[in-house]
């Protein structure tokens, strides 16, 4: 293990070295320049410390230096990516115009691609404001979209645990200070909340707390429309482990509550909406997303209006299939809907014609934290065995 352990961290710091060398992302290049020592430092300490705290004090050392530090040196100096900011000025317009997106968006920045509750996590910059050192931190969103993501993860942790004697903090660390969550909780985080309520709902469906998945399922659909296929995967989830009525209330109260939510804003500024939320990140607009990682679909799209059309209809196509698999085989624990989830957003993220590879943490973390969580490997519910009765026992 500590050869695994060693090289584990050799990778995250050769991953956080490249930054600064091939970004053009100037908070990207300072997490780089901060993170990699702290790996490198963390791979050092699970050589030589002793085997009964050499892991959690390496995930400590690489918490700090790749999450704690580059965050709190950045919220400091109100340093972030675009989406900070435009969470934090949508919550500004919702409180003083009543409508999150700008009528007449005229540079990229100016468009708000997420639905209205993203806005709630702009909130505490409107009431704390940056005249401080404390106000700059505690307001800054991403600090919320982190403990949003924290508070999912342990939820499901303890819904899922086989045993009340698992603590979830080793794994939450190392999970959290890889380079996978670490960079993009550093800079932006705006995906982190995403990814921990279709965590949790997905958990929730499992222990049939259908009042709770549903509240959950309504967030996740009230943030960003690529999580509405959690809706209907936590339902499915539902129907084949507890029945129709169960899965049908699930289903009413996250389609009735996001609903609520978002019919606002598609009665007030449906323009707005179908341009930002739905046109913009699919590259439909005369203002590119910046959102340009080499990814196939957006190679594809790169090729003009053609290639911009099979990027959409591989995506399509694609998603057909993930739906009909979905519909033939419904999942039957956590694990299986996590999956079928994370098949279909990775898709959806690889074909698409615009897309980041930051993107792909969610389907990631769909995949891995449930089987942590579970403590065991396969998709299919464990079935508890029945002892025979001893001969004497009759």
């Amino acid at each position: 293990m500590r050869t695994v352990q060693f090289l584990g961290c050799l990778i995250a710091a050769g991953w956080a070295a490249a930054f600064p060398l091939v970004s053009d992302l100037d908070n990207q290049r300072v997490w780089g320049l901060i993170a990699a020592p702290a790996y490198l430092l963390a791979g050092l300490l699970c050589l030589t410390l002793p085997r009964r705290f050499a892991a959690q004090t390496a995930a400590a050392v690489a918490l700090v230096g790749a999450v704690l530090v580059p965050l709190g040196l950045l919220a400091l100096h109100g340093r972030h990516q675009s989406e900070v900011m435009v969470v934090e000025r949508s919550a500004h317009l919702l409180l003083t115009t009543g409508d999150a997106y700008l009528p007449h968006p005229a540079v990229v920045t100016d468009y708000n691609p997420y639905l209205p509750a993203m806005a709630l996590f702009g909130l505490p910059r409107q009431l704390l404001g940056d005249s401080t050192a404390f106000a700059r931190v505690a307001g800054d969103a991403r600090i919320w979209f982190a403990l949003t993501f924290f508070a999912c993860l342990l939820a499901a942790w303890r819904l899922l645990r086989p045993s009340r004697d698992r603590a979830p903090l080793l794994p939450l660390a190392v999970l959290t200070a890889s380079p996978l969550i670490a960079l993009a909780l550093a800079v932006g985080g705006v995906d982190l909340p995403l990814i921990g309520v279709c965590c949790l709902a997905m958990a929730l469906a499992e222990r049939d707390r259908t009042v709770g998945a549903g509240l959950v399922l309504a967030l996740a659909c009230s943030l960003k429309w690529t999580a509405w296929p959690a809706l209907p995967v936590a339902v499915l989830l539902l129907w084949r482990l507890y029945g129709r009525r169960p899965a049908a209330r699930t289903a009413l109260i996250g389609v009735g509550v996001s609903a609520a939510v978002i019919l606002p804003s598609v009665l007030t500024q449906a323009d707005a909406l179908a341009e930002q939320v739905v046109r913009f990140p699919l590259g439909m607009t005369a203002i590119r997303t910046p959102a340009g990682s080499p990814l196939p679909g957006k190679v594809l799209a790169g090729f003009g209006p053609t290639g911009h059309s099979i990027s959409m209809a591989l995506m399509t196509v694609a998603l057909i299939g993930v739906a009909i698999w979905l519909l033939a085989r419904p999942p039957v624990s956590a694990i299986a809907a996590a999956d079928l989830l994370a098949a279909g957003l990775a898709i959806a993220f690889m074909l698409a014609p615009a897309g980041r590879f930051g993107y792909l943490a969610l389907p990631a973390v769909l995949v891995i934290w449930p089987r942590l969580a579970a403590r065991r490997w396969s998709s299919r519910r464990p079935v508890a065995v029945t002892r025979p009765l001893a001969a004497g026992a009759l």
